[in-house]
Formats: C-alpha cells, structure tokens, sequence
C-alpha cells in the first residue's frame, strides 16, 4: 500500500525542508482547509497556523503538526497536496498514498 520510500511520515519528514521553502501561501491555505474537513486537524490548531504571518513559518508548523498525529494523518496530507500540487509534488517526489481506513 505504501510506496518503497517508507511510511508515509518517513515520506513527509523527507521532503519537509523543501516543502517549507516551496510551498506557496494558497496551497498552505487550501490544504488547511482540506485537513480540517477531514478531522486531521480541529478549528483551534487551524487558527494557530492562520495567524502565522511567514509562509515558511506557516508550513513548517503545519508540517510538523501533521507529522506529531502519525500515518493516517499524513496520508491524507500527501494526498490533499498531491491534488492541489501536482508540479511541486512531482519535484518532490511524491506520490499518493493509499490511507488506511
């Protein structure tokens, strides 16, 4: 189910460094959102991200929020960010992930 490179926190904790200096501000807002619906993360920690002012702060504190939940969560992160960065993806490297039910 999951690709050769590892778990899906393995997946994420790999590509983090670049995630937080390439991802773009609509992007951060657009998975926020995404997590949200799906119970990743509640309406106290999206706040905590939204008021963060740098977009690289923005990222890493989200990455590492997605990352302290474990495999499900990170599934569902990859594949939000897949859908919504497909080129950014691709440079990254990675690729959607079948999330555990």
């Amino acid at each position: 189910m999951f690709s050769l490179t590892g778990s899906t926190e393995q997946q994420l904790r790999s590509v983090r460094t670049e995630f937080v200096k390439r991802v773009s501000r609509p992007v951060l807002n657009e998975l926020l959102d995404g997590l949200l619906q799906h119970t990743v993360i509640n309406q106290e920690e999206l706040e905590s991200v939204m008021v963060i002012a740098e977009r690289a702060e923005m990222a890493r504190d989200l990455i590492d929020m997605v990352l302290r939940k474990g495999t499900e969560s990170c599934s569902r992160m990859i594949n939000l960010f897949v859908e919504l960065d497909q080129c950014l993806c691709s440079q990254l490297q990675i690729n959607s992930v079948g999330v555990p039910t």
